[in-house]
Parts: structure tokens; C-alpha cells; sequence
């Protein structure tokens, strides 16, 4: 991958709402830089965005059958967390992480505790390293794994398979196309409200106990990378109509 500037030409004004740890990253492919960022390196539990890697690991080590594609495509697509569990304990749980780190170049991601094995969401990314695994998949995976892999992320539902609205932050603040991975992780089992259909050796701190909210994908020719961390209690409509306003600042600067 060729080295490219990742330091921003300014310095946009973007306003973080009060008590929200907050880090993003847009990355311009075609300019080959990163035109906005902040805090890039900071950690947060992945929640779902890991799933990505969970499923380029398999692919890469596997001949997909029919009957892994019913389990990955709710993965990408709805974002089931059951399929995910599943590819996980095939994969050898933190060892998933450990050879996606090695293949893709990433600095800041790392397993789960080694007290919560089985917890995928719990493994640590920055913004920084959300980017970067993009670009792996945009630029680098082999063609039949990042054609798959696009086509469930641009088809995104609106719901996910527990029941959570996952319209939030670019699928509501930008017009497509783009193709996204979502996370959440704290805020319950089920929602609260229900999910309608509508149109369009180093410990990172993960927050625990704290709800996290994240927005990532490709939009245009931009890689989009919005990672959250929300006060405890906070509910998830809340963070969903946060981390929209302000993945909306972050791309209407670029």
C-alpha cells in the first residue's frame, strides 16, 4: 500500500457533543490523503465493525459453500450477531484478530481481554485502523472477497437481525452510494423502541459499562471512519441522533 499523507491540511470545526469520547478519520482515495481527522489513534471496542474482519479471515482461509454465505451475508448485511459467534469459534477467536493485524498493517487493533475470549466485539480499533482495513478491502483483498464483502455492506438493512435501528450516522447523513459496517454495544438485548423500516501486553480502554456507537464505510470516493463512546445510560436514540450530526459536520467539511 503506498504511503500517503495522513495529516489533514487544516484543522475543520467540528463540535463533539458534551460527554462523548469521540474519534474519526475521512480518508479521500482519491486525493490519497486524509482530509479530516481527530484522535485518530485513540482505541474503542470494535462492537460490530469487527465483524469485517471476521469475515475476511474466513474467506481467506476457506472455499465459502453455500452454507457459510446464509451465515455471512445477515453478518454484513443485518449485522447478526449469532452468525458472528459462530465464524468467530472457527476461527480460532483472538487468533482472527492476530492474522488480520499481520495481513492488513494494523497498529492500534487487538483481541478481546484475555478474560472475555469469546467477546469479538470486544476487540480494540481506532479510526486510524478502521481506514486501513477499508483500503485493504478496496485496494488489496483478493477481487471475489471484496466484491462480496461490498455488495452486503451496500446492502445494509435498516434494521439489524436484534432488532436495533442501524440508520444511524452516514446512511442518514449522506446520500448514496456507499456501503457501511455499523457497531453498538450497551445499550440492552433489544431496543427500546422497536426498529421500523425507513427509507433511506498494552490494555486499550475500551469503555466498558459505557455505550458505544459507531459509523463506518465507504461513501464516493471517501472512506468514513466515526467512532464513539457515550455516558453510561445514555439511550440509544440519543447516540443515534449524536453521532448522525456528527458524522454529517465531518463529511460536509471535506
Amino acid at each position: 500500500m503506498p504511503r500517503v499523507s495522513e495529516v489533514p491540511s487544516k484543522a475543520p470545526v467540528v463540535r463533539v457533543p458534551a460527554g462523548v469520547r469521540a474519534s474519526y478519520v475521512v480518508f479521500d482515495r482519491a486525493a490519497g490523503r486524509v482530509v479530516v481527522a481527530r484522535a485518530a489513534r485513540r482505541t474503542f471496542r470494535s462492537a460490530s465493525v469487527v465483524k469485517i474482519l471476521i469475515a475476511l479471515d474466513y474467506m481467506d482461509r476457506h472455499e465459502v459453500s453455500a452454507a457459510d454465505r446464509r451465515l455471512l451475508v445477515p453478518m454484513l448485511r443485518s449485522s447478526d450477531d449469532g452468525a458472528a459467534t459462530e465464524f468467530w469459534r472457527r476461527g480460532g477467536r483472538k487468533q482472527i484478530i492476530e492474522r488480520m493485524v499481520r495481513r492488513m498493517g494494523l497498529e492500534d487493533t487487538a483481541p478481546p481481554p484475555a478474560e472475555k475470549p469469546g467477546f469479538w466485539g470486544y476487540t480494540a480499533l481506532s479510526a486510524r485502523d478502521v481506514v486501513r482495513m477499508y483500503r485493504y478491502l478496496l485496494e488489496r483483498a483478493p477481487e471475489g472477497q471484496r466484491e462480496f464483502v461490498l455488495q452486503q455492506l451496500r446492502r445494509s438493512t435498516p434494521c439489524g437481525t436484534d432488532g436495533f435501528d442501524q440508520t444511524f450516522g452516514i446512511p442518514r447523513a449522506v446520500k448514496r452510494p456507499w456501503a457501511v459496517k455499523q457497531g453498538w454495544s450497551g445499550f440492552g438485548e433489544t431496543p427500546s423502541e422497536p426498529c421500523r423500516v425507513r427509507p433511506a501486553a498494552w490494555r486499550p480502554d475500551l469503555g466498558l459499562g459505557r455505550p458505544v456507537l459507531h459509523t463506518t464505510g465507504v461513501v464516493g470516493d471517501k472512506i468514513v471512519a466515526v467512532l464513539t463512546l457515550h455516558p453510561a445510560g445514555t439511550p440509544f436514540g440519543t447516540a443515534a441522533a449524536r453521532i448522525t450530526s456528527l458524522t454529517r459536520q465531518v463529511t460536509r467539511v471535506t
